[in-house]
């Protein structure tokens, strides 16, 4: 009997650069160049650096980067610490709608590692990334997204799928080794979300390298005769039944290579979770319509979707990964400071009393949503100290696939994270990423910024 691992493992493999839509390989390079740009971000953060100093004392010396330093590892350790980086900050892409996946860290990550190490061209790199990204979020899909409701991080769960069928595809196995690959990803999904609730949440930087790495190993291993179930998504046992609840088993390969899913890439603007996006743009829409500051509001009302009031009505957040979990903090940081800076999402952030205050004072409540409308569609009001009130709504943000970033906008984007290490090398990797099809080897790409 053929099984959905059979179907996605054949399509993985089969996949050409040439059937590719020109649209879907515009996004695959947004997603890449993105998440480079996360990557090096990262790299300077102190969470990261313990990362990258356990990937330094085990790894046997390698040829593959940790993006944004000099030094180079195993393709494992590499996966393993750019994973981390990509996920350091809130700054890595995702998809809408959502279904808990989080390509760049999952795909590109484990990718450049094998290209690098490989010498793979562009061309094998975004074909690889497409083929990892259609079977990635349909097993996201099919879950219903529900794995959360049960306490998991789902990037952590979903990632180490897609990082297995990248690997695989760019290590060439076949059909057969790819779906081993998959039956052994299985085995390695990861990630708790405990930390949303009592701090802790280096840890959820985590999820995602270990995503990373578990590919890796998985596609190895299965290239080297490993074995894993081939039932592992819609098994008894499988993905779907013990990670997820009310799963939708025939999503695994419905429309497989009709309906690009790369096409729902959405771009972050903001250093904070993906449901605070449409809060915090809200709030600069009130603040500039109304020349307002946070000094000027009394508190905050926040309405949005169940996840935002299950997950992330946190209004007296513990340490900066919460924060940034927060939609309160967010929304309230918001008011105060420039969020399309990253920096602004600091321990100073944290610590400020004004923030703080008018985060712990905010009320989240569930908005009743209207048919049509997307699952982070939001409304914000501020009652101010003058007695006034003033809201607005919207569906969207800008870098939501409705609203999708130009490749300018998101040069501004990749220049702010990277450009203060040396902008004249940033703005040449930005190029070549921009024309990764053009790049012959990957090994020629400097990374260390």
């Amino acid at each position: 009997m053929r099984t959905a691992s059979h179907l996605l493992a054949e399509f993985a493999v089969g996949l050409n650069y040439d059937r590719i839509p020109p649209k879907v390989l515009e996004r695959a390079k947004d997603c890449l160049i993105d998440t480079v740009g996360a990557c090096v971000f990262g790299a300077e953060l102190p969470w990261s650096r313990i990362v990258i100093g356990y990937a330094q004392r085990n790894s046997a010396p390698g040829e593959c980067s940790v993006l944004g330093t000099d030094i180079k590892v195993r393709a494992p350790f590499a996966s393993l610490c750019n994973g981390a980086l990509a996920h350091a900050f809130e700054l890595d892409c995702l998809c809408q709608p959502s279904v808990g996946v989080h390509p760049g860290a999952s795909l590109v990550v484990p990718g450049l590692a094998v290209s690098q190490g490989r010498k793979k061209s562009g061309k094998d790199l975004i074909t690889a990334m497409v083929a990892g990204y259609e079977v990635l979020y349909r097993i996201g899909d099919a879950g219903r997204h529900s794995s959360e409701k049960l306490g998991f991080h789902a990037p952590g769960l979903t990632g180490v799928f897609g990082g297995a069928v990248v690997v695989g595809r760019l290590m060439g196995l076949d059909a057969k080794g790819m779906a081993n690959a998959l039956g052994i990803a299985g085995s390695l999904c990861s990630g708790l979300l405990e930390f949303s609730r009592s701090g802790g949440g280096m840890v959820k930087r985590l999820h995602l390298g270990r995503a990373a790495e578990g590919g890796f190993m998985a596609a190895v291993l299965a290239r080297d005769g490993y074995t894993g179930p081939d039932s592992v998504l819609e098994g008894k046992f499988g993905f779907l039944n013990a990670f997820c609840r009310d799963a939708e088993p025939d999503r695994l390969t419905r429309a497989l290579g009709a309906e690009w899913h790369a096409l729902k890439t959405t771009i972050k603007r903001y250093a904070c979770h993906i449901t605070a996006h449409v809060p915090v743009t809200l709030a600069l829409e009130l603040k500039a319509r109304h020349g307002l500051s946070g000094d000027d509001v009394a508190q905050v009302r926040i309405a949005g979707g169940e996840k935002m009031v299950s997950h992330h009505a946190i209004n007296d957040p513990q340490d900066l990964a919460m924060a940034q979990y927060s939609t309160p903090f967010c929304t309230a940081l918001a008011l105060y400071l420039d969020p399309m800076d990253p920096r602004s999402f600091s321990e100073a952030s944290l610590k400020d009393p004004k923030i703080r205050a008018l985060a712990k004072s905010a009320r989240v409540e569930l908005r009743k949503a209207a048919p049509g409308d997307t699952a982070l569609a939001s409304r914000v009001t501020l009652n101010l100290k003058d007695g006034r009130e003033v809201s607005v709504e919207a569906q969207d943000f800008k870098g939501m696939p409705a609203k999708p970033l130009t490749r300018e906008e998101l040069r501004e984007k990749f220049l702010k994270l990277v450009a203060h290490r040396d902008r004249a090398k940033a703005e040449r990797l930005f190029a070549q990423l921009a024309e990764v099809e053009k790049v012959e080897d990957f090994s020629t790409l400097d990374f260390a910024l």
